[in-house]
């Protein structure tokens, strides 16, 4: 019968505490037992008995004691570098924990569709510089799938976007509706006309984004609200500002939000806009940030603080 040799426990290294390694320091830079004790705010007795504390921790003699002084022994020397080392990193890690724990600050990555991100960024950076200067602003432009895909698995922060998104565990904030304004050529039957009803979308040539833009798809619902049938895509543009140069050569008509118009329209003089009778087709904008986050007070504080910067904005502040 083969016997079973017993395995022996682990026997588990003592550490070095952090008072320990604080009063050999301060030994280690004044060289005196009083006036380290001192600095540290002690007594000379406590000082000695934490520095015999750690040599004995350690396996080995620190400092060579006379009774005029006190030197470190060659161990000594090597081991105050690293203690003073280990002391400093102990140091920053509680700074970075405070910043942390500190509101508006570190990092902020913040994820904006396309369709948003021209219109509302001067204003977004604006008010972080002025409000939250000690904010690490970094923005990312992406389609809604990529932005809800960062957001999930960390990669981002907060979205800016357009919304209802009905995605399970990802909170919005909404900030604001705006109107969709139909852009036409110049000589174009609605161009400048306001009141315009929704059905006259059911005959008209819409351009729209590619695939993969929310406002695409946006536009698409408007139309079929409408009563339109059919997709009413012939061609389409990747960005609003080829979008709107394609209605300035006269392929057709467009639809843009009102945060948009001015930017863009002010590219061509062969532009005009059209506005829609109440209630105008609209779009609503919000911050999504994923539910439980541990910066939501700041999120929605952050928020509060943007609806109030947008209202000299052409947009229905909520």
């Amino acid at each position: 019968m083969a016997l079973v040799k017993k395995r022996q426990p682990l026997v588990k290294k003592r550490q070095p505490s952090l008072p320990q390694l604080r009063a050999f320091a301060a030994v280690a830079e004044h060289l005196h037992f009083r006036d380290a004790a001192a600095a540290m705010g002690m007594s000379q007795p406590a000082l000695s008995g934490a520095v015999s504390a750690l040599e004995e921790t350690l396996g080995v003699t620190l400092l060579e004691r006379t009774t005029r002084k006190v030197l470190l022994s060659p161990a000594g020397e090597r081991l105050a570098v690293r203690a003073r080392a280990v002391l400093d990193e102990v140091s920053a890690l509680m700074e970075e924990a405070e910043a942390v724990r500190a509101p508006f600050t570190g990092v902020l990555r913040l994820g904006v569709i396309p369709t948003v991100a021209p219109y509302l960024l001067p204003t977004v950076i604006g008010l972080v510089h002025d409000r939250y200067p000690a904010l690490d602003l970094q923005v990312h432009e992406e389609q809604t799938a990529n932005l809800l895909e960062g957001l999930t698995t960390g990669r981002l922060d907060l979205l800016l976007l357009a919304v209802p998104l009905g995605v399970p565990g990802v909170t919005e904030l909404p900030l604001f509706d705006e109107d969709f304004v139909l852009v036409t050529p110049l000589d174009h039957w609605l161009g400048g006309r306001e009141g315009i009803p929704r059905e006259a979308l059911r005959e008209l040539n819409l351009l729209l984004l590619d695939e993969g833009h929310c406002l695409r798809d946006q536009a698409l619902d408007i139309c079929w609200e409408a009563g339109r049938a059919d997709a009413p895509v012939t061609t389409t543009a990747a960005g609003l500002s080829t979008l709107v140069q394609l209605v300035a050569g006269g392929l057709g008509v467009t639809l843009l939000p009102r945060t948009a118009v001015k930017v863009e329209t002010s590219r061509s003089n062969q532009l005009r806009t059209g506005y829609f009778s109440e209630p105008a087709p609209a779009r609503r904008v919000a911050l999504a940030m994923r539910v439980g986050t541990a910066r939501g007070d700041e999120y929605a504080e952050l928020a509060g603080a943007l609806r109030d910067a947008l209202r000299p904005l052409p947009v229905r502040v909520l």
